[in-house]
């Protein structure tokens, strides 16, 4: 293993004890390396900017890291267990290729503000990505239900008939939810964009460090000034990350569970093209659909990772070890979530509608609400409509879906979807991404 960069002394190491500490924490350190590659030029750029290191150090330790960038991507370097954590691999291979210069890296900063603006920035360009995935889906969802709106079929509380519905009502719904969910990720990257770059160990430092610099250099929307306030927002700013993160799974979990219904023989209302399906191993017979159930199961990885932030964050103020706890539900819970987002577009657009099923579970019980309806229409109070709807049966016998779609008329009714409305929202959160 490359030096320790704490030690001070010849007292031993145990490796023990020190396997222990690290953990696997240089291994997800692979993840945000590059963030805390980008982050130590921006360090180094300021440190230029108050005359700690002159042009010509500049330019080598610009060139010495983007070089180990490009590296990093090609494999040539690998970080793993050789090093403590990321952080120190950089100052080693800076070190290594410029001597003296390489060892000023660390002048102003501390491990703690390292992975603070590493994780910070993975944050941000994570909660980017999970607006996009959002649109993605959101885009097929608008079209699913711009093209099958008309489309009849039972709707559902209590998992019982309730009134006449439509896949155009069935598929906005899930539009505008991930539409919500693209504009929450915006709000909270906004939010957790703010730079802890500069911030030390939590007390500040005896430099006259350009810190809006780095501020500008990094993307950040603004520097987060109190350095006490930095340490003790880490974890707080990853729980936000990941309770954005978790609306869109829960919405995912939704629309799966859903689907899982409706492709069972008892619903029979849709169906899925075999690459979303599997087969059983004794079965012959069997189509199961372990793709949408995966998605479905999903949500418990956001749910888990939040629980485990919380749950260690119960600290008082400053730094401590435990902290570095708090990096592996972050990264667990975003990369595992926008893998599993990234297929949910193709499985919208995948999915079959089967309309004889879905008509024929339509029953004239469902119309009852219409013909409630009506009778107020004509002046009947409603609970007395109410009473009325069920009493002459013949009333509802002979109906059909479509009349009872189209006189559904309220705004965002299966009538009257506003789905211009909705692509009108969904462009506007797409330009802000």
């Amino acid at each position: 293993m490359a030096e320790f960069l704490w030690k001070k002394d010849d007292t031993p190491i145990d490796e023990a004890i020190m396997a222990f500490l690290a953990g696997e924490d240089v291994l997800l350190d692979q993840h945000i390396f590059l963030f805390d590659i980008e982050a130590s030029r921006a360090h180094v750029g300021g440190l230029n900017r108050i005359g700690l290191i002159s042009d010509d150090e500049l330019k080598n330790l610009d060139t010495a890291l983007s070089s180990l960038a490009a590296e990093f991507r090609s494999g040539d370097f690998v970080l793993d267990r050789h090093f403590e954590d990321g952080h120190s691999a950089i100052e080693f291979y800076l070190t290594d290729k410029l001597g003296e210069t390489g060892k000023k890296v660390h002048a102003g900063r501390s491990r703690n503000d390292q992975v603070l603006v590493a994780t910070r920035l993975f944050l941000v360009d994570a909660l980017g990505q999970l607006g996009e995935r959002c649109c993605e889906i959101a885009e097929a969802f608008l079209k699913r239900a711009e093209t099958d709106g008309a489309l009849p079929m039972p709707g559902y509380t209590h998992l019982q008939h309730a009134v006449v519905s439509s896949a155009g009502l069935w598929f906005a719904s899930c539009a505008e939810a991930f539409i919500d969910n693209a504009v929450l990720a915006g709000q909270t990257r906004e939010w957790v964009s703010s730079n802890p770059l500069g911030t030390a160990a939590g007390f500040g430092v005896n430099l006259p460090l350009d810190r809006e610099y780095t501020t500008g250099a990094l993307k950040f929307s603004r520097m987060q000034i109190n350095p006490m306030y930095a340490q003790n927002s880490r974890g707080k700013f990853e729980l936000q990350g990941l309770s954005a993160m978790l609306q869109a799974m829960l919405d995912l979990r939704r629309f799966s569970w859903d689907l899982s219904l409706y492709m069972t023989p008892e619903f029979g209302f849709v169906d899925l093209p075999d690459q979303y399906t599997t087969g059983s191993s004794i079965m012959p017979n069997k189509r199961n659909p372990d793709l949408v159930e995966l998605l479905r199961g999903e949500c418990a990885t956001s749910q888990a990772a939040l629980a485990e932030l919380s749950a260690t964050l119960s600290l008082p103020g400053g730094y401590h070890r435990d902290l570095q706890l708090t990096k592996a539900p972050l990264l667990r819970g975003f990369i595992r979530g926008l893998a599993a987002l990234r297929l949910v577009p193709g499985l919208v657009r995948s999915v079959i509608l089967v309309p004889e099923k879905m008509r024929a579970g339509i029953e004239a019980e469902m119309y009852a609400t219409d013909r409630a309806m009506e009778l107020v229409a004509k002046g009947a109070a409603f609970r007395e409509a109410y009473r009325e709807a069920l009493q002459n049966p013949e009333e509802l016998a002979g109906r059909n879906p479509e009349d009872s779609l189209t006189s559904r008329n309220s705004p965002g009714a299966p009538g009257n979807l506003c789905l211009d409305e909705l692509r009108d929202r969904l462009a506007r959160v797409s330009e802000a991404d």
